[in-house]
This record gives structure tokens, C-alpha cells and sequence, in this order.
């Protein structure tokens, strides 16, 4: 029993279990090992590791017969690299789409259709519309299947693309360092983002933002009849009125200006979709400027204070109610482009050539927009358009010697002085108050020295010359 164990009342002999190092150590330090024992154990340990050196040989020989290919090395990865990538698949969209519709002009104009080439035309169709979406995405057809629905996404595309702007030009080096842009086609306007020495301008990517802005002024847009189709109880001259006097709370509380035409898109876009009553129109109006103080007020007022300007008419859970019926129906998506918005691009653009900012040009453009929130006819007008004809009127108003339009205004606003014609016109006829609107509270707060009294300014006929 002195070379062998007992395990669950059997004997198991030494040489027939694996001898471990571990066991080898114990028997050694005890004696029991004998010579022939330790030869047995040595013999049994170099086995293993020639069958574990066997086991892997294969592998080995594999391994040095088809040796693993060595992975290319990384090139250098910068933002130049991918912004080249990005305009070359950009301007292989743009090809693409041409190409297509050159083909498809040619096939309109042969006077045999077979079959096969109709199925060809639906499919060109398709990559049109898919080429299309990948440039600029306007939504209004998104998420819908190309075969049910093409010809309405084609249509709605279509109708969009009319309005769209022409996408901003990309700035070359020597733009960035201060040199004005030049274009071969047209060659005379000045560059007003040449100057990148102010981070807030945002110069580099000025162009991109505010492209992207009239694309979003084309989405939730309220329709310029909601009046006649959604409200029954509530009319131009109370949604007027009710503008008047959130001009005079916002004046009282010393709001920002983008507060005041948030609150009025609002306002619309909330009236657009749903009936309102008579009574809850001003609880409406004090809530819908809650909700743009906070977005665009540092310290906004506290819903207190909005029941205390009403009088203590409405009570807080009113207020609250209507907050949340407010946010609800616009999904929490609260910002939206407004005149302003557009207003001081312009007219940083209608400035670019004078040596010192005038601030009468300013002030008048200013007020020419606030004067379109009040009017009920002016929600027809995108808003960029309104802010494009505010400076066009206001820069004939304070001089007349000079055409107001140049080609830095055209190149910026991409408006031409055509298109302004029916908007300047009706502009014009607000500033004179031909209507006679007695609401007065914008005319008298832009009377005051602080605004240079722009509102006493009255400007002369405009010739039809000046939109040719």
C-alpha cells in the first residue's frame, strides 16, 4: 500500500495515474519515490508535452504555408479628406440628376414610346427623386414608398424646389483670409463673411446656416386663410389687437426682439390648427410669450407676472393648461425662422459697402417687420421675403438718389428686385397707414430718440422702374 492511494475503497497503482509536479514534489520529499518511479514520471511528462507540441504542429505548418496578409497602412484621415469625399459624392448627385433630366428631355421630344422605355422612365424617375432627396431633404414625402406614392412626392419636390434658394457657394482660402469673393458670373458683390475674426459671426459657416433657414421657413408655415377655415369666434381685427398689446408687454418686461416674433408665430401656428374661443384668446397670447421667454430670454418673467398683466384675469393652472396644450400640439418643436431671423443678415449685407454701419438703416428696417406681426395679410409673405423688401423700402425711404437693390443684396437675399415688387408695395402702404389702423403701439415706441424716430419717416412713390 506504500505505492498506492486508496480512492472510494479502491487501490489505484502510481504508474497508471498522470504524475503531476505537484504529487512528484509530495512523494519525493516524503521518500516513496524510487528511481524507476521518478524515471516513469519523467518519461510520462515529456510525452505529454510532445503530444501538446504534436497537437500544435499542424496549426504551426498551416500557419508558415499561408502566412496571414500584412493590413495596408492608414493613411492620414482629415477633415479636408472627408470634406472632399462629402462634395464629390455631392457633385456626383448633382450629375447624376442632370444627366437624367437631359435624357428625359430627349424622350419627350421623339414621338415613339415603347413599353420598355416607359418602365425605364419610372425607374430614371425614382433615382431622381431618390438623388433629389439626398441633396436636400424637405420632408412632406418622407418615409412613403416610391411606387404608391411618386407621383405626389414628385409633385410636392417640384413645387418646393421652385422656392428653394440656390445652395451657398463654398469659400476658397484666399476668401478666408479677407479678399472679397468673386464669381465669374457675377463678380460685383462683396463678401460679408470675409471677416472671421469675430467668433460670433460664425463666418465659416454663415452661408450653410441661413441656407438651411429658408428651407426650414418653407415647413410649418400656418396658412394665410386660417381665419376664414379654422376660427369661427376670433378675427383679424382681435388677432390684431392682441399683437398691439403683446408689443407693449414686451416692452414692459424689456423682452428681446425675437421674443416678441417668436410669440406671434406662435400665436398663428396654434390658431391654425385649432378652434380657439373668444375669452381664451389672451390667455393664449400671454402663454405662447411664456413659452418664448424661455427659449430666448436669459431670465425669463415668471408666470405671476403674466397674470398680473392681464389683470389677474387668468390664474396660474390656466396658464399651465394651456402651456401644455400649447407645447403638445407643436411636439415640442418650438423655434422656427422669423423675420428677424433674416432681417440681420440682410442687413449686414445692405451695409457691406459703407464705411460706418448707419444706424437709421437699421432702425427703419426694424420697424418696416415689426409692422407686417400686426397685419393679418402679411402671412402670405415668406418670412425672408419680408425681411428682404423691410431693407429694399427702407433704404429708398432715407435716400433716393441710389437704386436700394445691388448685386451684394441679390447674392445674399437671392431675391431680385422683381420678386419684391407686390411685397414692397404693400409694405409701403403699412408705413403710410392707407388703412388707417389705429393700433399704434409699435408707431409710438419707434418714435422714441432711442430709435432715431424712425416711425415720423415716410417714404415717396416708387417708381416701377426700380424693380426692372
Amino acid at each position: 500500500m506504500g505505492k498506492e492511494k486508496a480512492v472510494s475503497g479502491h487501490t489505484i497503482p502510481l504508474h497508471s495515474r498522470p504524475v503531476t509536479r505537484a504529487l512528484a514534489l509530495a512523494l519525493r520529499a516524503s521518500s516513496k519515490l524510487t528511481t524507476s518511479s521518478e524515471a516513469a514520471a519523467t518519461t510520462q511528462i515529456n510525452q505529454g508535452r510532445v503530444l501538446r507540441a504534436n497537437c500544435k504542429r499542424p496549426y504551426l505548418d498551416e500557419k508558415k504555408a499561408n502566412p496571414p496578409k500584412k493590413r495596408a497602412v492608414l493613411k492620414d484621415i482629415t477633415n479636408i479628406t472627408c470634406e472632399n469625399s462629402y462634395r464629390s459624392c455631392f457633385n456626383a448627385a448633382k450629375i447624376q440628376v442632370e444627366n437624367i433630366k437631359q435624357i428625359k428631355k430627349g424622350r419627350a421630344g421623339s414621338s415613339m414610346v415603347a413599353s420598355s422605355s416607359a418602365t425605364s422612365e419610372v425607374t430614371d424617375a425614382k433615382v431622381e427623386a431618390v438623388s433629389y432627396a439626398a441633396g436636400v431633404s424637405l420632408s412632406g414625402c418622407t418615409g412613403t414608398s416610391l411606387d404608391t406614392n411618386e407621383a405626389s412626392c414628385s409633385f410636392i419636390q417640384k413645387q418646393r424646389s421652385s422656392r428653394l434658394p440656390p445652395r451657398p457657394l463654398e469659400r476658397s482660402a484666399s476668401t478666408v483670409e479677407g479678399s472679397c469673393s468673386t464669381v465669374a458670373s457675377s463678380p460685383k458683390f462683396v463678401d460679408i463673411d470675409s471677416d472671421d475674426k469675430d467668433p460670433l459671426l460664425c463666418s465659416l459657416y454663415a452661408p450653410e446656416i441661413y441656407y438651411n433657414m429658408r428651407v426650414a421657413e418653407l415647413k410649418r408655415r400656418p396658412f394665410p386663410d386660417f381665419m376664414e377655415r379654422t376660427q369661427k369666434d376670433v378675427t383679424q381685427t382681435m388677432r390684431g389687437i392682441l399683437v398691439d398689446w403683446l408689443v407693449e408687454v414686451s416692452e414692459e418686461y424689456t423682452l428681446v426682439p425675437d421674443t416678441l416674433y417668436l410669440t406671434v408665430y406662435l400665436i398663428d401656428w396654434f390658431l391654425n390648427g385649432n378652434y380657439m374661443e373668444r375669452p381664451k384668446l389672451q390667455l393664449l397670447g400671454i402663454t405662447c410669450m411664456l413659452i418664448a421667454s424661455k427659449y430666448e430670454e436669459i431670465c425669463a418673467p415668471r408666470i405671476e407676472e403674466f397674470c398680473f398683466i392681464t389683470d389677474n384675469t387668468y390664474t396660474r393652472d390656466q396658464v399651465l393648461e394651456m402651456e401644455s396644450q400649447v407645447l403638445t400640439h407643436f411636439s415640442f418643436q418650438i423655434y422656427a425662422p422669423t423675420s428677424k431671423t433674416f432681417l440681420r443678415r440682410f442687413l449686414r449685407a445692405a451695409q457691406a459697402s459703407h464705411v460706418n454701419p448707419s444706424l437709421e438703416i437699421e432702425f427703419l428696417a426694424n420697424y418696416l417687420t415689426e409692422l407686417t406681426l400686426m397685419d393679418y395679410q402679411f402671412l402670405k409673405y415668406l418670412p425672408s421675403v419680408i425681411a428682404a423688401s423691410a431693407v429694399f423700402l427702407a433704404k429708398w425711404t432715407l435716400n433716393q438718389s441710389s437704386h436700394p437693390w445691388n448685386p451684394t443684396l441679390e447674392h445674399y437675399t437671392t431675391y431680385k428686385a422683381s420678386h419684391l415688387k407686390a411685397s414692397v408695395h404693400a409694405l409701403q402702404d403699412l408705413q403710410l397707414n392707407t388703412k388707417g389702423c389705429p393700433l399704434n403701439s409699435i408707431r409710438m415706441k419707434y418714435r422714441q430718440e432711442k430709435f432715431k424716430s424712425v416711425a415720423v419717416f415716410s417714404s415717396p412713390n416708387l417708381p416701377d422702374k426700380l424693380f426692372f
